[in-house]
């Protein structure tokens, strides 16, 4: 299995700031790896809000996590400044599959970098619901 290689912060067009924090460094002084998982989840969430396609209180459609995994290549530690770059891989009739980047301060490389896979779903019976045009039409535009 050949190594990947670093996403350029330029590959994204979509960017979201985000902070660490003093608890998210471990015993070895830096970044616990499930604390990427938390920034993936935090910057596609946020992301999503903002376009106001999720309202994650009251809104008729949540999306659940099916699948995500990260590769890394550098450290962060607290109290680096992160910046996220979202796009997408794929969508489905009801998921939507993000790639995204975790870049250290003003590094143009990813430290981390992985992929996020969302269902969504009716809040309610938490059975698969179809991405309305207003998703469709919304996220075809950051399709990498």
């Amino acid at each position: 299995m050949t190594r990947p290689i670093p996403h350029a912060r330029n590959r994204f067009s979509v960017k979201r700031s985000l902070q660490t924090r003093w608890a998210d460094n471990d015993i070895y002084g830096h970044m616990n790896n499930v604390v990427h998982y938390a920034l993936f989840d935090t910057a596609i969430n946020g992301w999503l809000m903002e376009l106001g396609l999720l309202d994650p209180q009251n809104g008729k459609t949540i999306g659940l996590v099916v699948e995500t995994g990260c590769q890394y290549f550098g450290e962060l530690a607290f109290p680096d400044e992160i910046e996220a770059g979202i796009g997408i891989e794929r969508i489905g009739t009801s998921s939507v599959t993000y790639q995204i980047g975790l870049y250290r301060n003003d590094e143009q490389t990813a430290a981390a970098q992985g992929r996020f896979v969302h269902v969504y779903v009716d809040r309610h019976s938490r059975r698969p619901k179809p991405l309305d045009e207003l998703w469709l039409r919304t996220l075809k535009g950051h399709v990498l």
